[in-house]
């Protein structure tokens, strides 16, 4: 590495180490910018970072008009075409999960009919190689959203609620499922009753997998999804329950699974039959359930098949500390790594009187005073990746958004890819190591210069130009005016336009909010 670039990345790492062990210099007072110091905090925190059709957006609608929009999901604008079309061209995104998942088990029992050799060794590692070209489409397309998508504070939530009810993509066929866990599993249900968001989970075939429940039978009982559903989707470790409430919820959720798409027709006898629950491929099989009465946090439950679950997340979802846990989680990755427990409270206490309405509780934590006065929060890495595509290139569609998957690969929160199923920490402070911050100089760099390949299709030959220019209209209205002294003095000692670039993304300002 060249001495001087060298040194620019001790410099910025220092600057960011620094801000990170102590409280940021506060931004200077704008006397002629267009937004308060508060507004641009406010809109920092409520979506992905800034870009010009947002700060448009709320001039329009105002704080409480844009908040509103948002919640009721009819934010003005919409993605730019090529994005949506770059999306609905991927297999991942565009081909029913039904199929997928038929073709995948037709290409594995073809694999296993043939004989031991070079060949198929050859065509199990092509089914594989497809799985992973899956993921990698659905791991983009969620990007894409995420930096394109009008509302972006549904954006944000969209976001939460995957790493709150996390997937672990290479566990067996969760690969090929992850598009439709995102569209169909979450994004519909992300600004809803928390009820009908834990039972969406439930009812998913990559939940049903990568938490074993797709196994869990009468006499062969697994209680994996059963701990992970109190523990960490719902109410949270040290919330009361203990591990014989484990144990009969795992009893309750006894054939609760996935159909079988190798194309045999199910039979069940007309006793039984009634009692089958299925939505596309989630299943209820009452043969592989265990119909006798449990005793669920200390309520009785009579054995009758489905409704036992209904009934057990209804328990589950009504309990105070369901409340308690989900909004301290909200206000973690909005607000602040120990958030005010005053403000928990009220995000509480309305999720308790709306029956669990996310978008309730979500204007609450929003219209709040403590969103503002909480402190800066060090950005996770998605939110840093995410920001500093939307600031460098302003609602500008990119061609190719596996650069976004690379980074967060190298900044160690893969979408996707966390392989317990806690989820990644919502804590700015787990992410401010120093090789971290020197990951980020680099991604911040790599920007700057417009080295992204963001805007090279996939597969071409022909690199595309993709160097942005920062110091823009929303850069002197939004930004400018509330730099920090020690941000000010480093973009004045950058020598070319690519190093103001880069100092900036890297800058502490930009990765706080």
């Amino acid at each position: 590495m060249p001495r001087r670039a060298l040194a620019l990345l001790l410099t910025a790492a220092m600057l960011l180490l620094a801000a990170c062990a102590n409280q940021p210099t506060q931004a200077n007072k704008a006397a002629h910018g267009a937004f308060s110091d508060s507004d641009l905090t406010w809109l920092r925190r409520d979506g992905f970072g800034l870009d010009s059709a947002d700060v448009a957006r709320y001039r329009k609608l105002g704080r409480e008009g844009l908040l509103d929009a948002q919640l009721a999901d009819r934010v003005p604008g919409s993605m730019p075409p090529q994005v949506v079309g770059l999306i609905h061209g991927f297999e991942a995104t565009n081909t029913p999960l039904p199929k997928l998942l038929g073709d995948l088990y037709d290409a594995q029992q073809q694999v296993k009919a043939m004989p031991a050799g070079p060949d198929k060794d050859a065509a199990n590692k092509a089914w594989q190689q497809h799985g992973n070209a899956l993921m990698q489409q659905a791991r983009q397309a969620e990007l894409l959203q995420a930096a394109y998508g009008p509302n972006q504070l549904k954006e944000q939530v969209v976001w939460f609620w995957l790493n709150h009810f996390s997937v672990y993509a290479p566990k067996g066929r969760i690969r090929w499922e992850l598009a439709d866990y995102e569209q169909r599993v979450i994004r519909p249900h992300a600004l809803g009753r928390f009820r009908d968001l834990v039972m969406a989970t439930l009812e998913s075939p990559a939940m049903l997998e990568y938490l074993d429940n797709a196994q869990n039978a009468k006499g062969h009982v697994n209680e994996n999804y059963a701990r992970e559903l109190m523990e960490l989707h719902t109410l949270g470790v040290g919330s009361g329950y203990t591990q014989q409430d484990v144990q009969q919820l795992a009893l309750i959720l006894t054939g609760v699974g996935i159909t079988p798409v190798d194309g045999k027709p199910q039979r069940f006898n007309p006793k039984v039959a009634p009692l089958v629950v299925q939505h596309g491929l989630f299943q209820f099989n009452p043969y592989r359930h265990d119909f006798s009465n449990k005793v669920f946090l200390g309520q009785h439950i009579k054995g009758r098949g489905y409704d036992e679950v209904r009934q057990a997340v209804d328990l589950i979802v009504h309990r105070p500390a369901c409340a308690q846990f989900v909004s301290r989680q909200l206000a973690q990755y909005f607000v602040a790594d120990n958030p005010p427990p005053a403000l928990v409270a009220r995000m509480a206490q309305t999720f308790q009187h709306t029956d669990g309405d996310i978008a309730a509780v979500l204007h609450t934590m929003f219209d709040s005073r403590e969103l503002l006065a909480s402190g800066r929060q060090f950005m996770t890495p998605t939110r840093f990746v995410v920001s500093s595509v939307r600031l460098a290139y302003d609602g500008k569609p990119i061609a190719n958004a596996l650069p976004l998957v690379y980074w967060l690969d190298q900044l160690g929160e893969p979408l996707y890819g966390r392989i317990t199923p806690d989820g990644w920490p919502l804590d700015g402070a787990s992410w401010t190591g120093s090789g971290q911050l020197s990951k980020r100089f680099d991604i911040a760099a790599a920007i700057g210069n417009g080295n992204t390949q963001l805007f090279t299709p996939p597969g071409s030959t022909t690199r595309e130009a993709g160097f942005p220019m920062l110091s823009t209209r929303l850069y002197y209205d939004a930004i400018e005016p509330h730099l920090s002294a020690a941000a000010r003095s480093a973009l004045a000692k950058a020598e070319s336009q690519q190093e103001w670039n880069t100092f900036l993304l890297a800058s502490p300002d930009l990765n706080y909010r």
